[in-house]
């Protein structure tokens, strides 16, 4: 039987043809597990249609996987996918795996051109990835498949995220725990999910604690100093900013500066992300979310691991809670 590349069968065929999960399918053919008699027997038949051969260990297709895993990327500069990268590979390191990486610049048809390519190479795996935490299209291919930062629209593929809702609440908390009881919430663009969970988690966090509905505009420093202009002109008494970015974030602070209102003794301001770049560099230095992309990387990376080595099947998604980072902009 041809697969349609002329490459070695591997295990997700066997499964395939035979109708089970790539975990049962392992099973069989190890003879392990409790399964019915019937089922182990179509899983073999199957194998033996394909000509699918165990390796010599007995663990599984030594002899056809290609220890390589892609991750595609719609985030060219680096930002969210380097530190996720290094996760990912912390995880594939114990699996002696390398990493392919891809970057689609958000151009479908390079992403279709990778997709193809990367099945031509036979890898065992794939892990996709982008610069937003939009739910974005299934990719749909045969092949062991995570999602880790940017979601799969579709409940039924393997995605590994991070709570920003929860990190927006932490971070609205620690200003009202601090003492401050007019709080503004500038954040980027509404149409995106980051900006938007981020809001409403703040609002149900802190209530009439608000100074108004949360302003949205763009990821910038730019539009964190004219927001601060925006809110002092009718807030003047305002003592909290809640930042959906470290961008925003350092805006505010910059522009408070100027105003001559200190930071954090007048107005306390959090950012979100955690981008030391723009949180250490910040005066003061940022208090802000941390989402921990190296963990998430690492959860993708074991997920992926257990997918392609047909160990039982993790949870189609995984939430991590961010942490946050307590800085001078708040103490």
């Amino acid at each position: 039987m041809n697969n349609g590349h002329n490459a070695a069968p591997r295990i997700v065929d066997v499964a395939a043809l035979a109708g089970v999960s790539v975990s049962t399918a392992s099973k069989a053919l190890n003879d392990t597990g409790q399964l019915r008699a019937d089922t182990r027997a179509r899983v073999k038949d199957a194998a033996a249609t394909l000509g699918f051969v165990l390796g010599a260990s007995g663990r599984g297709p030594a002899d056809t996987r290609t220890y390589t895993v892609g991750l595609l990327t719609t985030d060219s500069f680096g930002r969210f996918t380097i530190p996720l990268l290094m996760g990912v590979e912390d995880a594939l390191a114990a699996g002696r795996m390398a990493i392919i990486l891809c970057d689609t610049r958000d151009d479908v048809l390079r992403e279709r051109h990778y997709l193809q390519s990367l099945q031509d190479r036979r890898v065992d795996g794939l892990i996709i990835t982008g610069r937003t935490t939009d739910p974005r299209p299934s990719i749909g291919v045969d092949v062991p498949t995570v999602y880790a930062f940017s979601p799969s629209d579709d409940p039924a593929d393997f995605t590994v995220v991070a709570d920003e809702g929860e990190g927006a609440r932490v971070a609205a908390s620690h200003l009202a725990a601090l003492g401050s009881r007019r709080i503004a919430h500038v954040t980027g663009p509404q149409r995106h999910h980051s900006a938007a969970a981020r809001a409403e988690a703040v609002a149900d966090e802190l209530g009439e604690t608000l100074v108004g509905p949360a302003l949205f505009g763009h990821w910038s420093e730019e539009w964190g100093r004219y927001a601060v202009d925006i809110v002092l002109a009718s807030h003047p008494d305002v003592d909290g900013f809640s930042c959906g970015s470290d961008q925003i974030a350092r805006g505010v602070t910059d522009r408070l500066r100027e105003k001559g209102i200190d930071v954090p003794t007048q107005v306390r301001v959090t950012g979100f992300d955690n981008w030391e770049v723009m949180a250490l560099a910040s005066r003061p230095p940022l208090t802000t979310v941390d989402m921990g992309l190296a963990d998430l990387g690492r959860l993708a990376g074991r997920t992926l691991l257990a997918l392609v080595e047909g160990e039982e099947q993790p949870p189609r998604r995984q939430v991590l809670t961010p942490r946050l980072e307590v800085r001078g902009s708040t103490l």
